[in-house]
């Protein structure tokens, strides 16, 4: 993931919340409706319940975030586990409404507020720990919408980082300057 050379914390934290955001766009996207619904097997999740569970965290989390509780009175958790939504429309919307929260939140903050207190569940974390902490629980998340996209999807998969077999072409092309494939938009993809 090339990027803009910064040592702003903030600036790196809200590129790579973009960054796993394009990851899991790009893989929905490919992923033919039925199989948003799809899970492997009965203990696991399909990607619209991942996309439910997410966007309830993200609403906990990053409304009022400097100010109140991250895990907010009326947030069941255990309920962003059943009844996914039911269309590719209805994920999306859950979807874009917790990123949007959650980059309206970041957006304000500056350096200085990353040594303030804030709490999840009653414990004391550093804005920066809770950035950090949401960060590692979205890329986690996203790791699975990507690995459930490309399992449904099958041999229709265009690949979202580095082919198989081509890092050595892949580092040539970076070091020439070309766009990785995870910063291109799907217009400029081959």
């Amino acid at each position: 993931m090339a990027q803009e050379f910064t040592t702003s914390y903030l600036k790196d934290s809200t590129e790579l919340f973009r960054y796993y955001k394009r990851l899991a766009d790009r893989a929905m996207a490919q992923a033919p409706d039925e199989a948003l619904l799809t899970s492997p097997d009965p203990e696991s999740n399909s990607i619209a319940i991942i996309v439910k569970h997410l966007a309830g965290n993200m609403r906990s989390r990053w409304t009022d975030f400097l100010t109140s509780d991250g895990e907010k009175p009326g947030r069941n958790r255990d309920s962003e586990f059943e009844a996914p939504p039911k269309t590719r429309m209805e994920m999306a919307m859950l979807w874009e409404s917790g990123w949007k929260l959650l980059f309206d939140a970041l957006a304000p903050l500056t350096e200085a507020d990353l040594t303030r207190t804030i709490h999840v569940r009653g414990e004391a974390y550093s804005v920066m720990q809770a950035i950090n902490r949401n960060l590692g629980h979205t890329a986690y998340h996203v790791g699975q919408i990507v690995y459930l996209a490309k399992h449904f999807t099958g041999s229709k998969w265009n690949m979202l980082t580095v082919p198989r077999g081509k890092s050595t072409e892949f580092n040539a092309k970076m070091a020439s300057g070309e766009k990785s494939p995870s910063e291109k938009s799907p217009s400029e993809k081959s």
